[in-house]
């Protein structure tokens, strides 16, 4: 067990800056302070990154940190940051981690004891789940699907029982072709499609899926959040189901406590019991 208190000690720290999804103006006093007193800012996209800084009037070194050179990357800031430099990390828009890079970098931090700050802003998918009607009270947030039709279906079949809200990034090809696999593999729920949020063309459509399958693609632009509602049918599962289920979610990339954890949700069943069948 680790505690770390960010703020009470001299000791090393990685701020992790939160950047607008939209509007500049998102960008908080305390962000920029925190970019001003920076060594270096680590950032997905550095010509990204270049611009943002640029109109803020902030001119610091950048060194880049992205998806495929994230494992290396994040070595390397943690031994800057252990000699003594302040390094920030800023992905193109909202929370790193978040459908971007950061993971693997702040489970570096943690391995070389260095703290990790979060400085607060925008999530795209926050604004929309509750800007969208739906229950807010309960959400899983799945991130974007697959690029490949068959596993999307796939994903969306192992969220179709959820009773909670579920949210969805989609990318403005390919979401005519999401918004059809959701209403052939979920129903004719209703849902919420947001887009351009923040921006001077921010939309919000809300209705059925089959009404949003009817849009115009052509008309759907920028990065898109999709919020559909939750499950309101009773499910009945077996237990070589709930294993298959829990084994499932680990093939797309969970950890087995979460996996149980949200199979357990799913369908009402014992946490405890869930564990026990994988286990057994």
């Amino acid at each position: 067990m680790k505690r770390n208190k960010s703020f009470r000690t001299d000791g090393p720290l990685l701020y992790l800056i939160a950047t607008p999804i939209g509007n500049l103006q998102e960008f908080s006093p305390w962000a920029l302070d925190i970019l001003n007193k920076s060594d270096i800012i680590a950032a997905e996209d550095t010509r990204n990154a270049n611009f943002l800084l640029k109109h803020f009037g902030i001119k610091k070194e950048l060194f880049s940190l992205r998806e495929h050179n994230e494992k290396e990357a994040s070595k390397h800031l943690a031994e800057l940051i252990k000699n003594g430099k302040k390094v920030v990390y800023m992905s193109d828009a909202g929370y790193p981690g978040i459908s971007d890079p950061g993971y693997l970098l702040v489970k570096e931090m943690i391995k070389n004891n260095i703290s990790v700050s979060t400085v607060s802003g925008s999530s795209a998918f926050l604004n929309a789940l509750v800007a969208s009607g739906l229950e807010t009270k309960h959400f899983f947030f799945y991130g974007f699907l697959s690029a490949k039709d068959n596993e999307a279906k796939k994903e969306i079949s192992s969220f179709k029982n959820f009773r909670h809200t579920v949210i969805l990034y989609e990318a403005p090809h390919r979401i005519i072709r999401t918004l059809n696999f959701l209403k052939d593999e979920l129903g004719n729920r209703r849902a919420c499609l947001a887009r351009e949020l923040t921006k001077i063309n921010e939309e919000y459509i809300r209705g059925s899926l089959e009404e949003l399958c009817a849009l115009d693609g052509s008309t759907l632009k920028g990065e898109i959040v999709l919020i559909i509602e939750g499950s309101k049918s009773v499910t009945t599962i077996s237990e070589q189901q709930i294993i298959d289920r829990v084994n499932h979610l680990v093939s797309l990339g969970s950890s087995q406590k979460d996996a149980v954890y949200v199979v357990a949700e799913q369908f009402l069943i014992n946490k405890n019991h869930v564990k026990k069948l994988v286990l057994n």
